[in-house]
């Protein structure tokens, strides 16, 4: 899915952690604004607003600036934001957890712009069932959103990652990986499983769809920020929803706003059509709040945030998967209710549903 290019060391999570304090308490009142996302179908929407002049129309109708900032590396994004360079930043909804809340920065959840419903995927090499993936290496970016699809998808068999062995890959390098001999299974997201799937030898054997609703695809901020600022969230909505029914219109502007994002992306209309098939992409705010709102969503962060405390990305020394409180809609506080880091909020989505934008 995401260019999920390199992991957060460390160090690095470290030094974000104290630039992202620091980021939190001198949150205030201000007038401009940055944000910052990556490559990826669900959120090109981002960059079109920003180069047809829809970012500028929302940001001068509530009196402020927003600088949207495109980056080739994932990770990078997240790194920048948690550091606080970025007021805003889109990632998934593990990402979220493990790098910016796991840092320190309580982070908000403006936008759920959709969820990915196909566009990450196993892939094995001349074997057409997922079983076959038992005891063979597996190609993916180590604690990635491709690291928990396969886990997903072995506990669809009762197997467990003892049953393989992950060999970290870079996305960069993921197409060309799987040309190799030695390389017969691997898990990646679009545009990568597109190219891979051309090889007559590759086979999808799981993909997102079959844990629908669970790789969420976010643009958040943070938490101070936007108390303080609350018309940056309002126009961060009124971009989202504009764009995305462009997305979707069935008219020749809808048709050219497409192409422009596939190009934009490294495809053609056709690719890029492709990768939105496998997309739900919330256009509609209603959609997107009844989809928050749902019993789902605890359901969803609970097994990702066990994932993640599994993995040792919660913090080092993290007692349990309690550590950081994850804030639901209706005020609701899965983990620590002290330390709540990661919250999702309909109040912007809502505004946008009910027309006061």
């Amino acid at each position: 899915m995401q260019t999920f290019s390199k992991i957060v060391s460390t160090t690095a999570l470290a030094a974000s952690l104290m630039l992202g304090l620091a980021s939190v308490a001198e949150a205030k009142q201000k007038s401009e604004f940055k944000v910052a996302w990556s490559i990826y179908v669900g959120w090109m929407p981002w960059g079109y607003a920003a180069d047809h002049g829809i970012v500028k129309k929302w940001a001068d109708k509530y009196g402020i600036k927003i600088d949207v900032t495109q980056f080739n590396d994932y990770v990078e994004s997240m790194n920048q934001y948690t550091a606080g360079a970025f007021d805003a930043v889109t990632l998934t909804n593990m990402d979220g957890l493990s790098i910016p809340a796991a840092g320190g920065v309580d982070t908000t959840a403006v936008i759920v712009g959709d969820f990915s419903n196909g566009n990450d995927a196993v892939i094995l090499k001349d074997k057409a069932s997922l079983a076959d993936i038992k005891g063979q290496k597996v190609n993916l970016v180590q604690y990635s959103v491709s690291h928990y699809l396969l886990a997903r998808a072995l506990d669809s068999l009762k197997l467990t990652e003892r049953d393989v062995k992950v060999v970290n890959t870079s996305d960069a390098d993921m197409v060309a990986a799987y040309k190799t001999p030695d390389v017969t299974a691997v898990v990646t997201w679009n545009p990568l499983v597109s190219t891979i799937l051309e090889d007559p030898t590759a086979k999808k054997v799981f993909d997102s769809s079959q844990v629908p609703g669970e790789i969420i695809d976010l643009m958040v901020a943070n938490s101070s920020v936007l108390k303080d600022n609350p018309n940056f969230g309002k126009a961060l909505a009124g971009i989202w929803y504009e764009t995305a029914a462009l997305l979707r219109a069935d008219t020749a502007e809808g048709k050219a706003a497409r192409e422009a994002m596939g190009s934009a992306s490294g495809t053609d209309l056709a690719g890029f059509e492709a990768q939105l098939a496998a997309t739900k992409l919330f256009d509609k705010p209603a959609d997107a709040v009844g989809f928050i709102a749902s019993p789902n969503l605890p359901k969803t962060m609970d097994l990702v945030r066990n994932f993640l405390f599994e993995k040792g990305l919660l913090g080092n020394g993290a007692p349990s998967a309690d550590v950081i409180g994850i804030e639901m809609p209706d005020g609701r506080v899965l983990g620590d209710t002290g330390n709540v880091r990661l919250r999702f909020t309909e109040a912007y989505m809502k505004a946008a549903a009910d027309g006061s934008l």
